[in-house]
């Protein structure tokens, strides 16, 4: 039996400068994404696109978004499995390229989860299970590009600092 989840939100362009789309520099690309009950997400294009830096743009969301699935199913699987992990933190990369005409694509995505577990002898099922999600997460599966996990596993204390042991 299969399940159908529908997802609605709404995007709002709030860069209008008072002359609209009248030319290519008249307009700003900035722009809300919000859903009923939660708190609006500033939006904007990518500054080699004339986006504001200090805004999300949607190659970034994209991003954000496999490595949030890869986690949230990395973490499912691991509670399934008697992996017990105590800290998780991702820096992950994508590659867009851009085509003369202005058109382009993702080439792919890397994600580098550095995972901590409580013991040792689980390391071994800890970096397996991350091969084993690309079955599962719905963002990865839905693109049209390699998602490659690089995960760093050790056992013991996470850092709290922000910092990874690579």
């Amino acid at each position: 039996m299969t399940r159908e989840h529908r997802y609605r939100l709404t995007v709002s362009w709030t860069g209008n400068r008072g002359e609209g789309t009248a030319g290519y520099r008249a307009y700003g690309r900035d722009h809300e994404v919000s859903a009923p009950g939660k708190e609006p997400l500033a939006g904007s294009s990518d500054p080699a696109f004339r986006g504001d830096p200090a805004r999300w743009n949607p190659e970034e969301l994209l991003v954000a978004s496999l490595s949030q699935c890869h986690m949230l199913w990395y973490l499912h699987l691991c509670a399934s499995n008697g992996v017990v992990v105590t800290g998780y933190t991702d820096e992950p990369e994508g590659v867009m390229v851009e085509d003369a005409d202005g058109a382009g694509n993702f080439r792919e995505v890397v994600l580098r989860p550095a995972v901590t577990v409580a013991s040792p002898e689980m390391e071994d099922t800890a970096r397996q299970l991350h091969h084993e999600i690309h079955k599962y997460c719905f963002i990865a599966r839905s693109v049209n590009f390699p998602v490659v996990p690089e995960p760093t596993i050790r056992s013991g204390t996470p850092a709290h600092d922000g910092t990874s042991d690579r």
